[in-house]
Protein backbone atom coordinates (compact mmCIF):
# COMPACT_ATOMS: atom_id res chain seq x y z
CA UNK A 1 0.00 0.00 0.00
CA UNK A 2 1.18 3.20 -0.80
CA UNK A 3 -0.12 7.21 0.65
CA UNK A 4 -0.23 9.35 -1.84
CA UNK A 5 -0.42 13.21 -1.24
CA UNK A 6 -3.42 14.35 -3.04
CA UNK A 7 -1.75 17.64 -3.99
CA UNK A 8 1.20 19.41 -2.39
CA UNK A 9 -0.12 20.82 0.59
CA UNK A 10 -2.31 17.97 1.60
CA UNK A 11 -1.72 15.32 4.32
CA UNK A 12 -3.25 13.48 7.17
CA UNK A 13 -7.07 12.90 6.44
CA UNK A 14 -6.55 14.04 2.81
CA UNK A 15 -4.27 11.85 1.53
CA UNK A 16 -5.26 9.26 -0.55
CA UNK A 17 -4.08 5.34 0.09
CA UNK A 18 -3.28 3.88 -3.54
CA UNK A 19 -3.48 -0.27 -3.11
CA UNK A 20 -3.35 -2.39 -5.88
CA UNK A 21 -7.11 -2.15 -6.26
CA UNK A 22 -6.72 1.76 -6.52
CA UNK A 23 -5.72 2.64 -10.08
CA UNK A 24 -4.39 6.21 -11.70
CA UNK A 25 -7.45 6.84 -12.60
CA UNK A 26 -9.21 7.29 -9.33
CA UNK A 27 -6.64 9.34 -8.19
CA UNK A 28 -6.49 11.66 -11.06
CA UNK A 29 -10.45 11.43 -10.97
CA UNK A 30 -10.13 12.71 -7.16
CA UNK A 31 -7.58 15.50 -8.00
CA UNK A 32 -10.23 16.73 -10.70
CA UNK A 33 -12.99 16.82 -8.22
CA UNK A 34 -11.03 18.86 -5.91
CA UNK A 35 -10.18 21.45 -8.73
CA UNK A 36 -14.04 21.76 -9.88
CA UNK A 37 -14.80 21.91 -6.18
CA UNK A 38 -12.30 24.82 -5.54
CA UNK A 39 -13.66 26.59 -8.77
CA UNK A 40 -17.54 26.13 -8.22
CA UNK A 41 -17.79 27.02 -4.56
CA UNK A 42 -15.47 30.31 -4.73
CA UNK A 43 -17.68 33.25 -4.08
CA UNK A 44 -15.07 36.05 -5.08
CA UNK A 45 -12.86 35.66 -7.86
CA UNK A 46 -9.66 37.95 -7.65
CA UNK A 47 -7.64 38.09 -11.17
CA UNK A 48 -3.87 38.56 -11.64
CA UNK A 49 -3.79 40.44 -14.65
CA UNK A 50 -0.87 40.49 -17.12
CA UNK A 51 -1.55 36.20 -17.78
CA UNK A 52 -4.74 35.46 -16.46
CA UNK A 53 -6.62 37.91 -18.48
CA UNK A 54 -4.35 38.71 -21.17
CA UNK A 55 -0.48 38.94 -22.57
CA UNK A 56 -0.02 42.85 -21.96
CA UNK A 57 3.74 42.66 -23.88
CA UNK A 58 2.66 40.26 -26.60
CA UNK A 59 3.38 42.86 -29.14
CA UNK A 60 5.28 45.53 -26.81
CA UNK A 61 8.27 43.54 -25.37
CA UNK A 62 8.61 43.50 -21.51
CA UNK A 63 13.14 43.43 -22.64
CA UNK A 64 12.07 46.80 -24.33
CA UNK A 65 10.17 48.39 -21.66
CA UNK A 66 13.03 46.96 -19.56
CA UNK A 67 15.76 48.79 -21.07
CA UNK A 68 14.23 51.94 -21.33
CA UNK A 69 14.17 52.41 -17.80
CA UNK A 70 17.68 51.53 -17.41
CA UNK A 71 18.50 53.84 -20.12
CA UNK A 72 16.22 56.83 -18.41
CA UNK A 73 18.05 55.95 -15.28
CA UNK A 74 21.40 56.52 -16.97
CA UNK A 75 20.52 59.31 -18.42
CA UNK A 76 19.61 60.89 -14.86
CA UNK A 77 23.22 59.85 -13.78
CA UNK A 78 21.84 56.64 -12.01
CA UNK A 79 23.83 53.94 -13.46
CA UNK A 80 25.12 53.07 -10.52
CA UNK A 81 21.96 52.08 -8.36
CA UNK A 82 21.55 49.15 -10.92
CA UNK A 83 24.00 45.82 -10.75
CA UNK A 84 25.03 44.47 -14.11
CA UNK A 85 22.55 41.74 -13.65
CA UNK A 86 19.92 44.20 -13.21
CA UNK A 87 20.56 46.01 -15.72
CA UNK A 88 19.95 42.96 -18.39
CA UNK A 89 16.73 41.81 -16.45
CA UNK A 90 14.59 41.09 -19.23
CA UNK A 91 11.66 42.40 -16.25
CA UNK A 92 10.98 45.61 -15.63
CA UNK A 93 9.37 45.33 -12.24
CA UNK A 94 13.26 43.96 -11.52
CA UNK A 95 14.20 47.61 -12.74
CA UNK A 96 11.57 49.41 -10.46
CA UNK A 97 11.92 46.68 -6.94
CA UNK A 98 15.92 47.42 -7.21
CA UNK A 99 15.54 51.04 -7.62
CA UNK A 100 12.98 51.49 -4.63
CA UNK A 101 14.76 49.06 -2.25
CA UNK A 102 18.03 51.47 -2.44
CA UNK A 103 16.08 54.78 -2.96
CA UNK A 104 12.61 54.20 -1.29
CA UNK A 105 9.91 56.71 -1.55
CA UNK A 106 11.65 58.59 -2.92
CA UNK A 107 11.14 61.62 -6.50
CA UNK A 108 13.25 59.03 -8.45
CA UNK A 109 10.95 56.13 -7.57
CA UNK A 110 7.64 57.87 -8.37
CA UNK A 111 9.29 59.20 -11.97
CA UNK A 112 10.50 56.41 -12.81
CA UNK A 113 6.97 53.98 -11.75
CA UNK A 114 4.73 56.78 -13.79
CA UNK A 115 6.90 56.22 -16.79
CA UNK A 116 6.18 52.51 -16.41
CA UNK A 117 2.75 53.16 -16.04
CA UNK A 118 3.08 54.51 -19.74
CA UNK A 119 4.66 51.74 -21.10
CA UNK A 120 2.54 49.69 -19.69
CA UNK A 121 -0.55 51.79 -21.45
CA UNK A 122 1.44 51.75 -24.62
CA UNK A 123 1.08 47.93 -24.28
CA UNK A 124 -2.44 47.87 -24.06
CA UNK A 125 -3.20 48.41 -28.11
CA UNK A 126 -0.98 44.95 -28.89
CA UNK A 127 -2.01 42.95 -25.50
CA UNK A 128 -3.09 39.10 -26.72
CA UNK A 129 -6.29 38.23 -24.47
CA UNK A 130 -6.05 34.83 -23.04
CA UNK A 131 -7.68 32.11 -24.23
CA UNK A 132 -11.00 31.73 -23.03
CA UNK A 133 -10.41 34.30 -20.15
CA UNK A 134 -13.62 37.00 -21.52
CA UNK A 135 -15.69 33.84 -21.62
CA UNK A 136 -14.74 33.02 -17.86
CA UNK A 137 -15.00 36.31 -16.91
CA UNK A 138 -18.50 36.93 -17.96
CA UNK A 139 -19.17 33.57 -17.06
CA UNK A 140 -18.21 33.82 -13.60
CA UNK A 141 -20.16 37.21 -13.13
CA UNK A 142 -22.86 35.06 -14.61
CA UNK A 143 -23.47 32.96 -12.26
CA UNK A 144 -23.41 35.31 -9.33
CA UNK A 145 -19.55 35.66 -8.42
CA UNK A 146 -18.00 39.36 -7.58
CA UNK A 147 -14.69 39.96 -9.28
CA UNK A 148 -11.64 41.62 -8.82
CA UNK A 149 -8.58 42.42 -10.24
CA UNK A 150 -4.90 42.11 -7.89
CA UNK A 151 -2.45 42.88 -9.90
CA UNK A 152 1.47 44.23 -9.95
CA UNK A 153 0.85 46.49 -13.40
CA UNK A 154 -0.63 49.68 -13.39
CA UNK A 155 -4.57 49.63 -12.34
CA UNK A 156 -4.61 52.04 -15.29
CA UNK A 157 -3.60 49.26 -17.43
CA UNK A 158 -5.56 47.06 -16.32
CA UNK A 159 -9.10 49.67 -16.70
CA UNK A 160 -7.95 50.32 -20.18
CA UNK A 161 -7.87 47.07 -21.59
CA UNK A 162 -10.57 45.93 -19.68
CA UNK A 163 -12.46 48.76 -21.19
CA UNK A 164 -11.55 48.03 -24.02
CA UNK A 165 -12.75 44.66 -24.32
CA UNK A 166 -15.98 45.17 -22.92
CA UNK A 167 -15.15 44.31 -19.57
CA UNK A 168 -15.15 46.87 -17.17
CA UNK A 169 -18.52 46.47 -15.82
CA UNK A 170 -17.05 42.72 -14.85
CA UNK A 171 -15.27 44.64 -12.55
CA UNK A 172 -15.54 48.20 -11.55
CA UNK A 173 -14.44 49.70 -9.51
CA UNK A 174 -13.13 46.90 -8.04
CA UNK A 175 -9.39 46.98 -10.05
CA UNK A 176 -6.51 46.68 -7.64
CA UNK A 177 -2.79 47.57 -8.66
CA UNK A 178 0.41 48.75 -8.08
CA UNK A 179 0.79 52.29 -6.28
CA UNK A 180 3.80 53.95 -5.52
CA UNK A 181 4.22 51.93 -2.51
CA UNK A 182 6.11 49.84 -4.01
CA UNK A 183 7.21 47.32 -0.91
CA UNK A 184 3.46 46.10 -1.75
CA UNK A 185 3.69 44.64 -5.06
CA UNK A 186 3.23 40.96 -4.34
CA UNK A 187 4.46 38.48 -2.73
CA UNK A 188 3.17 41.17 -0.68
CA UNK A 189 -0.61 40.53 -0.27
CA UNK A 190 -1.63 43.99 0.15
CA UNK A 191 -3.59 44.37 -3.39
CA UNK A 192 -5.02 41.34 -2.34
CA UNK A 193 -6.33 42.19 1.07
CA UNK A 194 -7.46 45.72 -0.38
CA UNK A 195 -9.85 44.12 -2.87
CA UNK A 196 -11.35 41.48 0.10
CA UNK A 197 -11.80 44.47 2.34
CA UNK A 198 -13.73 46.35 -0.15
CA UNK A 199 -15.86 43.41 -1.56
CA UNK A 200 -16.42 42.49 1.78
CA UNK A 201 -14.87 38.46 1.24
CA UNK A 202 -14.17 35.68 3.71
CA UNK A 203 -11.22 35.18 2.16
CA UNK A 204 -12.13 31.10 2.27
CA UNK A 205 -14.91 31.69 0.55
CA UNK A 206 -12.52 34.21 -2.48
CA UNK A 207 -10.32 32.37 -5.04
CA UNK A 208 -7.02 33.97 -6.42
CA UNK A 209 -6.25 33.18 -10.35
CA UNK A 210 -2.45 33.84 -10.93
CA UNK A 211 0.14 32.65 -13.17
CA UNK A 212 3.48 32.74 -11.12
CA UNK A 213 4.78 31.78 -7.82
CA UNK A 214 4.79 35.44 -6.21
CA UNK A 215 0.69 35.11 -7.11
CA UNK A 216 0.60 32.18 -5.06
CA UNK A 217 2.68 33.44 -1.84
CA UNK A 218 0.43 36.44 -2.02
CA UNK A 219 -2.89 34.09 -1.92
CA UNK A 220 -1.61 32.04 0.58
CA UNK A 221 -0.45 34.94 2.91
CA UNK A 222 -4.17 36.55 2.70
CA UNK A 223 -5.92 33.26 3.17
CA UNK A 224 -7.27 32.89 0.11
CA UNK A 225 -7.55 29.55 -1.94
CA UNK A 226 -5.36 29.91 -5.53
CA UNK A 227 -5.61 28.42 -8.56
CA UNK A 228 -2.68 28.49 -11.04
CA UNK A 229 -2.64 29.01 -14.72
CA UNK A 230 -0.05 28.18 -17.07
CA UNK A 231 0.41 28.99 -20.40
CA UNK A 232 3.17 26.45 -21.38
CA UNK A 233 5.01 23.68 -19.17
CA UNK A 234 7.90 26.02 -18.16
CA UNK A 235 5.23 28.14 -16.05
CA UNK A 236 3.24 25.00 -14.74
CA UNK A 237 6.67 23.78 -13.63
CA UNK A 238 7.28 26.73 -11.49
CA UNK A 239 3.98 26.53 -9.88
CA UNK A 240 3.79 23.37 -8.83
CA UNK A 241 7.68 23.59 -7.40
CA UNK A 242 6.44 26.54 -5.96
CA UNK A 243 3.61 24.54 -3.73
CA UNK A 244 0.27 25.09 -6.03
CA UNK A 245 -1.77 22.24 -5.73
CA UNK A 246 -4.13 23.71 -8.69
CA UNK A 247 -2.84 24.33 -11.97
CA UNK A 248 -4.67 24.39 -15.04
CA UNK A 249 -3.04 24.77 -18.26
CA UNK A 250 -5.82 26.49 -20.28
CA UNK A 251 -9.02 28.54 -18.92
CA UNK A 252 -11.31 26.00 -20.49
CA UNK A 253 -10.85 24.12 -17.79
CA UNK A 254 -12.56 26.73 -15.59
CA UNK A 255 -15.10 27.51 -18.08
CA UNK A 256 -16.26 24.06 -18.70
CA UNK A 257 -16.45 23.65 -14.92
CA UNK A 258 -18.83 26.86 -14.26
CA UNK A 259 -21.23 26.11 -17.51
CA UNK A 260 -21.45 22.48 -15.86
CA UNK A 261 -19.49 20.45 -18.41
CA UNK A 262 -16.75 19.54 -16.22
Amino acid sequence: MVRRPLGNHHHGPETLLVTSDTTQTDVVATQTENLRDTITRARYVLFDFDGPVCRLYAGHAAERVAKDLVEWLERQGMRGLLTSEERRHPDPLVVLHAVDRRRPRSDLVVELEARFTQQELKAVDKAWPTAYADAVIRTWRAVGARLAITTNNSPLTAARYLDGRGLADCFAPHIYGRTQELRHLKPDPNCLNRALNALGADPSKALMIGDTPSDLYAAERAGVPFLGYARNGDKEKELRDAGAEHVVVSLETVLRVLRGQG
